[in-house]
């Protein structure tokens, strides 16, 4: 038996009301261009939306102009998606809560989660969304996940509760000491003042 490998998320699609409401929200809140649409291949009655979140990656909509939007929070049960994050910049994050507010978009404030910085608010239709903002920047030729990993074994090593900033810091060092070589022949730190 062997695994079917992913190598990422292609695209989430979701069931979206009419087609305006997702334009609306996915391109002129979330800054999604809007990248192309064509019939649901699977229902003809309804049309496919798709918008670029910033990665290359999809995020999908279906939509039908007979449905219209409901802002009662989508089900939380097991099997169903409690919320989806994206990736904001440090200087957008920081922007978050005022750009929110400007459109009476009700909120959770700033949440820190130790190894980054969450906003949680809902769509038009009830699915909590999540603008999420890293502490830290990987080494080059790195990933987040793989400084998270390591953050991980710090941190349980350690008996910690949860990942805080200095497990990152002492990760990024120990990734950086692992991949680069150095002509010195001890790399403690220092004082050098």
């Amino acid at each position: 038996m062997r695994k079917l490998q992913s190598q990422g998320v292609h695209h989430i699609t979701l069931v979206g009301a009419d087609r305006q409401t997702s334009i609306d929200f996915w391109e002129g809140v979330l800054g999604m261009p809007f990248i192309f649409e064509q019939p649901n291949l699977d229902r003809a009655s309804e049309s496919h939306l798709y918008f670029d979140p910033g990665d290359g990656r999809l995020i999908t909509i279906f939509t039908d102009d007979e449905r219209k939007p409901n802002p009662r929070r989508t089900p939380t049960e097991p099997g169903c998606v409690h919320h989806i994050a994206f990736n904001v910049s440090r200087v957008t994050f920081l922007q978050a809560v005022e750009r929110l507010d400007e459109r009476g978009i009700k909120h959770s404030g700033v949440k820190d989660r130790g190894f980054m910085d969450s906003i949680y608010f809902t769509d038009p239709l009830g699915l909590l969304i999540e603008l999420a903002s890293y502490r830290f920047e990987p080494p080059h030729g790195f990933t987040h996940g793989e400084v998270l990993m390591e953050a991980h074994k710090i941190r349980v090593e350690r008996g910690d509760y949860n990942i805080a900033e200095i497990h990152l810091a002492d990760a990024i060092e120990a990734m950086v000491k692992r991949s680069r070589d150095s002509l010195s022949s001890d790399r403690a730190p220092k004082k050098a003042y």
